[in-house]
């Protein structure tokens, strides 16, 4: 029976109408809405990246027909492509502020445990697009029912014609960074939630395949290598003088001085000083910061220079623990699922072979940001996580269905962990924490009125749900301030020296934006703002009272600073960086250089830029080369690690 016209234009228009619809109801899942200002602020601006997008899907739908010949197949197939990344975006987000990325294929497994542990619930977008995607299934069966079947050479030639188009699509288009910057795909080196806001989730995460790979630095070798540290070696016979005059290790003999103190780093997760509000009108019922202020007047003090802001913890985490700069690594990549995949030089591996033991405490799933897999290879020996943890209390259920253990109770752990290792042997003690309790996202309800902050006052302008958004910052601020004043007051009181290195990880978007931020005039409304990149830092001891106060460092350098305020021995790759930090810039960080006036920009002098290069180049060797440094820093016994012999 001869096929009518409208239906051969009906089954001709079905594929482009269908990835079209399929390509909206994702970016609808993935946004939580789908508005008219959707389209005027991101879609329309950035046609050229949705247009990429809807053609991959037409292509696919394509592809599976030519080899299927099933057409509501075809359809299911392409629409599950085309949503599932986007229900996977929605939840990342609300997990950890971060979209979905092509490393994060290697958790799928965990992912899942995590998101059923935070209690994410299906969104209205999602069930309709279920039903819109089965009817569009069901309607492609009637569209398509007793079309002629075709013979085999037709069908391979459709077939081999439909996948060289998806591959040139691939491989041509999307691959080619030269290719989508013509297109206007701009690669946002800083705020991936940003870049999948502008260019959608296909479009965005395809192009993040080509962050898959690192280029060697120009002119590396052996000797490049040994020309910096030679320098580093040379400098340091006619330094001028010590680097915090005030510090410990310059006012202490060094005969007198500790040689091997436990040492102690706590990240709390999102943690900055928010009573720095109380500048800009906004006051809170308590003080949220009394711990911190009194411990500032005894102990070092400034700020870390975050690469991350609203996620990206374990970024932060990284760069505190070896040194190296997530700025050089591919954009939006995560070291710990795609460059810690073996042993490496970081603090706790240097401090291992000094004679240490070394554990991690986390009160999240082990395998969250593949620390599981990453802990071993940076040199921790133990790892504690929530899967350890009994009878811990847990807060914040209104967003989280399980909740997030609190500060006090990881307090708790630190010190259950310090006895325990303490008892079990008589080496020095390095311990690494990393806290939940103040997760984004931010709600009144996670607290009882009678728990929570309150905001007394406010400038005009802020949203009621902001300002129970700030108080629920605001309540986990105070309670790891509790935390700091607890683990100060215990460790008081141990006989052998202790050193507390104590830090934020980012700064978050307080409610749905910038309010917050904005209307007091604490910072801008860009999450590229330096402001809203400096944590509040402390480094304290319980056998010095010196205060210093040391500014704003890069997050890199809190391992590498604080062993040059308590005059530990310092390898010389921490060496380098404390030169760099010395004579060049307090960070360079995401593209943003801060000088060592404070002061910030975008266009480093040709000196700056010169340590910056050489920074890589030694952090290239310890991470991908040929290990060059190892030996002349004196771990070349560090297991699985290359020596460059």
């Amino acid at each position: 029976m001869k096929t009518s016209k409208p239906l051969l234009t009906l089954r001709m228009l079905f594929p482009a109408a269908v990835s079209l619809i399929v390509l909206l109801l994702g970016e609808w899942i993935a946004r939580g809405s789908l508005t008219a200002d959707t389209f005027i602020s991101f879609i329309f601006p950035h046609f050229g990246a949705y247009l990429l997008a809807w053609l991959l899907l037409f292509l696919v739908w394509e592809l599976l027909d030519w080899v299927l010949r099933i057409p509501p197949l075809a359809t299911l197939g392409m629409a599950v492509l085309g949503c599932a990344p986007c229900a996977v975006n929605f939840y990342t987000m609300q997990l950890r502020g971060e979209p979905f990325l092509p490393w994060d294929l290697m958790q799928v497994s965990e992912a899942a445990g995590v998101a059923s542990a935070a209690g994410l619930k299906l969104q209205t977008s999602m069930v309709v697009s279920i039903v819109l995607v089965l009817a569009l299934t069901v309607a492609s069966f009637f569209i398509y029912r007793g079309r002629l079947r075709q013979r085999w050479l037709p069908r391979l030639a459709g077939t081999g014609a439909s996948a060289a188009a998806l591959c040139l699509l691939i491989f041509g288009v999307y691959l080619q960074p030269a290719v989508t910057q013509v297109l206007g795909i701009t690669p946002d080196a800083w705020m991936q939630d940003r870049y999948y806001r502008y260019y959608g989730v296909l479009t965005g995460f395809m192009t993040n395949l080509t962050n898959l790979e690192i280029d060697k630095p120009e002119g590396y070798s052996e000797q490049a290598v040994d020309d910096i540290l030679d320098n580093v070696a040379e400098s340091e016979k006619f330094s001028t003088g010590p680097m915090y005059a005030d510090s410990y290790a310059a006012t202490t003999p060094k005969e007198e001085q500790a040689k091997q103190p436990t040492i102690i780093y706590v990240m709390d997760e999102s943690y900055w000083d928010v009573s720095e509000l109380e500048q800009y009108g906004i006051t809170f019922d308590t003080d949220v910061s009394q711990n911190l202020h009194a411990l500032q007047q005894t102990s070092a003090y400034g700020r870390a220079y975050s690469p991350s802001f609203g996620g990206g913890t374990c970024d932060v985490e990284f760069e505190a623990l070896t040194g190296y700069s997530v700025s050089f690594l591919p954009s939006g990549s995560k070291p710990y699922q795609q460059h810690v995949t073996k042993p490496m030089f970081a603090l706790p591996n240097y401090l291992k072979l000094k004679g240490y033991q070394t554990a991690a405490v986390h009160c999240f799933w082990a395998k969250y940001w593949s620390r599981d897999k990453a802990y071993p290879n940076l040199g921790f020996s133990d790892f504690i996580s929530l899967e350890d943890m009994h009878g811990v209390t847990k807060v914040r259920k209104h967003y989280w269905t399980s909740g997030l253990v609190t500060d006090d109770s990881m307090a708790d752990q630190i010190i259950q962990q310090y006895e325990k290792m303490s008892t079990s042997s008589d080496k020095p003690i390095f311990l690494h924490a990393v806290t939940m309790q103040n997760h984004t996202n931010y709600n009144r309800d996670n607290y009882p009125d009678d728990e929570r902050v309150h905001v007394v006052s406010h400038p005009v302008g802020l949203k009621s749900s902001t300002v129970g958004a700030l108080e629920d910052f605001a309540t986990g601020i105070r309670d790891a301030d509790a935390m700091l004043g607890k683990l100060t007051a215990y460790f008081s009181q141990v006989d052998e020296p202790v050193i507390l290195v104590f830090w934020g990880d980012h700064y978050n978007p307080i409610d749905s934006n910038y309010d917050v931020y904005t209307t007091t005039g604490y910072a801008s409304g860009s999450s590229t703002d330096p402001r809203l990149h400096q944590t509040t830092l402390l480094m304290w001891s319980n056998y010095s009272q010196q205060q210093v106060d040391f500014g704003t460092i890069a997050a890199y350098d809190i391992s590498p600073v604080m062993m040059e305020l308590f005059g530990l021995e310092q390898p010389l790759y921490f060496q380098f960086l404390n030169r760099q930090l010395r004579v060049a810039s307090r960070s360079c960080t995401r593209g943003t250089t801060m000088n060592l006036d404070g002061t910030t920009t975008q266009q480093p002098t040709e000196f700056q830029q010169r340590w910056t290069n050489e920074h890589w180049m030694l952090q290239y060797d310890l991470m991908f080369g040929k290990g060059y440094a190892l030996n002349r820093m004196g771990v070349a016994g560090l297991s699985g690690m290359n020596t460059g012999k």
